[in-house]
């Protein structure tokens, strides 16, 4: 490898490598397809007790989770919600795996990847070592995806929150990836679309960072990236200017 100022490249996942089909308000798809398998394992719950159930259990866990900087598979408030609905399951029984796995399909169903990720990444792992940290409770889904699109073969390594339990823009998520690749953070350039979790963050670690701009900055915005791109395909020259 050439003595280059920066040796890794980190990526966010979605909204950056991964992108979402243009559909609003699609949770009462990922509901019926929680609920059907529910029913399939002859579990006779109404669906408006379990959505009503469900969204108490989930927005308690966002909440918590916004101020511990946690991050638990979702398998545990699966398990909540049935616990709440009177049966006793944990985070491994067959019906909390089984709802997990019915809002996983449905949720890949509706992602596909950046049309240039792939050989943005394929370019860049010429050069740097590369690395995707992404907050996401369904660790398996996101490995799943990045195997579908032909993604994973380029990353040396991947840290998803639900698996570390820890999420953006917890310090420990990014410390747990720059372990993986062997690099400080000082070396290291971070990819992402969000300004707290994939600017903010890394900076507060050490890193230089990359917005990828998919949709407006708020005018009151105090995040400064250190450099902003419109498209993942720019990032190779860029890459080579920042060297």
């Amino acid at each position: 490898m050439v003595d280059l100022r920066f040796r890794a490249v980190l990526f966010d996942l979605f909204d950056t490598l991964v992108l979402f089909d243009e559909v609003k308000d699609d949770y009462p798809v990922y509901l019926d397809g929680m609920h059907e398998a529910l029913l399939n394992h002859g579990v006779n719950v109404s669906f408006e007790v379990f959505k009503k159930t469900y969204f108490e259990v989930r927005n308690e866990i966002i909440e918590r989770s916004r101020k511990t900087l946690e991050d638990p598979h979702f398998n545990l408030r699966i398990s909540l919600t049935m616990q709440r609905l009177g049966f006793n399951l944990t985070e491994q029984d067959q019906i909390v795996t089984d709802m997990t796995k019915a809002f996983s399909d449905e949720f890949k169903s509706r992602t596909r990847p950046d049309p240039n990720a792939k050989n943005v990444l394929q370019q860049l792992h010429q050069t740097y070592k590369l690395g995707l940290v992404s907050n996401f409770s369904i660790p398996e889904c996101g490995y799943e995806l990045l195997d579908q699109f032909g993604l994973k073969q380029f990353l040396d390594a991947v840290v998803i929150s639900g698996t570390v339990n820890r999420r953006k823009p917890s310090p420990e998520i990014f410390s747990t990836a720059l372990k993986a690749l062997g690099v400080e953070a000082s070396e290291t350039i971070f990819v992402g679309d969000s300004l707290s979790d994939d600017i903010q963050g890394p900076q507060n670690v050490g890193m230089t960072t990359i917005l990828i701009k998919r949709r407006p900055i708020p005018e009151d915005n105090k995040v400064k990236p250190d450099a902003i791109v419109e498209r993942l395909s720019e990032l190779p020259k860029l890459l080579a200017v920042l060297k």
